[in-house]
């Protein structure tokens, strides 16, 4: 594995997982699609990546959207080349789908596509630090006091400065990802840093995220993306 992380490589992925629902927006139309300023969420998050110079972008999407998706894409004349891939029953196995079209030897930034503020220069610190160290996972510090709950039922405080919030895009070599989403024989995985964690045993790398970078995923979320694009 120490002689992967030394090699040159240049071909750059950005695998988009667009799979939730509207369950917890309360509405009947999944969330990706949901608009954000005159265009669904998800357009926002493709553009994002496409910012990126020779960047190859994947789109996992649950196979009952398809067809809204091809829809809404000539809906609104969206332009932007990707590659759809039918999702999976969990996260994992879409994800898992999705690596089947990330060639060897590259680097794939594994995104949510309900994360639609994501910024270029966080995008390309991830390939660089990926490149580097084999694996780069963006995170923030916790702004809030935490407590822990015991199993008696009483709390305690921890220091919040030994705990981050994990957030995407987390950007791998490809040969490390693909390698541990083969090898994983359980499927209840947070995100794909467990999955290489657990199952390659190597080092995850976080690296300073950004706090706009919001997964939108409840009424307030759109309020709170609203009031980002307007500033």
């Amino acid at each position: 594995m120490g002689n992967k992380m030394q090699l040159d490589l240049t071909k750059k992925y950005a695998l988009i997982v667009a799979g939730g629902s509207g369950k917890r927006m309360e509405s009947g139309i999944p969330k990706q699609f949901l608009p954000l300023k005159e265009k669904p969420v998800l357009m926002h998050t493709i553009e994002a990546f496409h910012k990126i110079q020779g960047i190859e972008i994947i789109v996992v999407l649950p196979a009952s959207n398809m067809e809204d998706w091809k829809k809404i894409l000539l809906q609104y004349s969206f332009s932007i080349n990707h590659i759809l891939v039918e999702g999976g029953e969990t996260r994992f196995h879409s994800v898992l789908n999705g690596l089947q079209k990330v060639e060897n030897e590259s680097i794939v930034a594994i995104h949510d596509g309900v994360r639609p503020f994501i910024s270029s220069e966080i995008i390309q610190k991830s390939f660089d630090i990926a490149s580097q160290k084999g694996n780069a996972i963006a995170a923030v510090k916790l702004k809030d006091s935490i407590r822990e709950m015991t199993i008696t039922g009483s709390s305690k405080n921890v220091n919040r400065n030994n705990y981050f919030l994990i957030q995407t895009p987390q950007t791998f070599q490809s040969s490390i990802i693909k390698d541990a989403y083969q090898k994983a024989t359980h499927y209840n995985f947070t995100d794909d840093a467990s999955v290489v964690e657990e199952i390659s045993g190597v080092k995850i790398n976080l690296f300073e995220g950004d706090y706009r970078n919001i997964k939108i995923t409840t009424p307030e979320d759109l309020i709170i993306a609203s009031a980002f694009l307007a500033s």
